[in-house]
């Protein structure tokens, strides 16, 4: 029997043929170019690094530290029923004399001027302490007598204060009358009562005007100079006597009789006395 026809060599299974060959170089080519296009994965930027801490600038030192205040709170609150002693008579200063103290005036509703100005006095206090001064009272309460004038008059020098601010308030027979005003012993009896007595009551007057007062039209500038108060003339430190209103005008007796209106008499005088400190 003749032999089977040869069928030639058999296809090899897995060759590619030139068309399949040709798509698969153009794929890998165009996969090369699109790689190549992309920009290259980066590091992370590193965070930036906090600039090093600089020595901050120094802070303006507070005109009232270390400032030593004294306040006089006028009058006190047992001096109606101790008529003698607060009648004796007091040198006052000039060779002549004056009562040892005086009961002080009233709103028309009996409201007292040593109650107001012992009020003021403490919140004033407390506004200059936390400010950084150091504060004396010349009176401990508001139940006591006296001190005669002479003695708060002496007062900043015997307790080394810088300057000495007495609080008072007057009463005008004329209830229409109205307003503060500042008083300054003249003629000076030593350099302290002078231009630094002055400028302390300018301080004051100023401070007062901001804080939305009337300043009184009785007196020019609101400034009235006397010979003849002995808290004044025994003074051997800047002083003011201060008339913080009229206490027989309605509208002024009613902000003073109210503690938000003592408050903000006292936040003019702690304002006025660091005008002055920061003036110095």
């Amino acid at each position: 029997m003749p032999p089977p026809p040869d069928p030639g060599p058999s296809p090899r299974r897995g060759r590619l043929g030139p068309a399949v060959l040709l798509l698969v170089t153009v794929a890998a080519v165009a996969i090369g170019l699109y790689l190549g296009a992309r920009p290259l994965p980066q590091e992370p930027a590193p965070a930036p690094s906090s600039p090093a801490p600089t020595a901050s600038a120094t802070a303006t030192p507070d005109p009232l530290a270390g400032l030593h205040v004294v306040l006089d709170p006028g009058h006190n609150g047992r001096n109606a029923a101790a008529t003698a002693e607060v009648n004796a008579p007091t040198d006052d200063g000039r060779g002549g004399t004056k009562a040892c103290n005086t009961v002080g005036t009233a709103t028309l509703s009996g409201y007292p001027e040593h109650a107001f100005t012992w009020d003021v006095a403490v919140r004033t206090r407390a506004l200059l302490e936390a400010a950084g001064a150091t504060v004396t009272l010349t009176r401990e309460d508001d139940a006591g007598v006296g001190p005669c004038v002479d003695e708060r008059g002496r007062s900043a020098q015997e307790h080394d204060g810088d300057l000495l601010v007495s609080l008072h308030a007057d009463g005008s027979e004329d209830p229409q009358v109205r307003g503060y005003f500042a008083i300054v012993s003249e003629p000076p009896l030593n350099e302290a009562q002078g231009e630094p007595s002055r400028a302390l009551a300018r301080a004051m007057l100023q401070a007062l005007a901001e804080a939305g007062f009337t300043p009184s039209s009785s007196y020019a500038g609101a400034l009235s100079q006397r010979p003849d108060l002995g808290t004044l003339n025994w003074a051997e430190r800047p002083v003011v006597m201060l008339e913080l209103a009229q206490m027989h005008n309605a509208g002024e007796a009613a902000v003073l009789e109210t503690e938000e209106g003592r408050q903000r008499y006292a936040a003019a005088i702690a304002d006025g006395v660091g005008r002055w400190a920061a003036a110095r």
